[in-house]
């Protein structure tokens, strides 16, 4: 893996911001603003089970979860640059969480990105898939 490469930085600081939002370590206002100022207007997703989002749904559901996972940590492992262009780039990588007292998860998940005309790494489309 790449440490240097701006995509593989983006999905592991995203990854961060989602982590301490979600466990409640960060719950200022403006940290969900700046967790989803890294989404496309045209954000969709496919969550593990199949439910799909846009953007509206992602940031109803970002702001209503703040802090709904308290211990929550999460890993990512195996980040692969799956395509790379000028418009944006699509990576593949593998996600463990867990909660205390919980079983871990693992999912299989693919973002796509898109870049803007200023430079900026915008997620596009992220597809979830559950590990078995």
């Amino acid at each position: 893996m790449n440490a240097t490469n701006p995509y593989f930085d983006d999905v592991l600081s995203t990854h961060v911001l989602i982590r301490a939002w979600l466990a409640g370590e960060a719950a200022a206002p403006d940290h969900c603003a700046e967790l989803l100022a890294r989404f496309s207007p045209a954000f969709t997703m496919v969550a593990p089970g199949g439910k799909q989002l846009d953007h509206a749904g992602l940031t109803t559901f970002f702001r209503a979860a703040g802090g709904s996972r308290p211990g929550l940590q999460m890993r990512l492992s195996d980040l692969i640059l799956i395509q790379d262009s000028a418009a944006g780039a699509s990576v593949s990588y593998r996600e463990y969480q867990s909660l205390p007292g919980s079983d871990s998860t693992e999912r299989l998940s693919t973002v796509v990105y898109e870049k803007t005309p200023a430079g900026a790494l915008l997620w596009r489309h992220l597809h979830e898939t559950w590990v078995a």
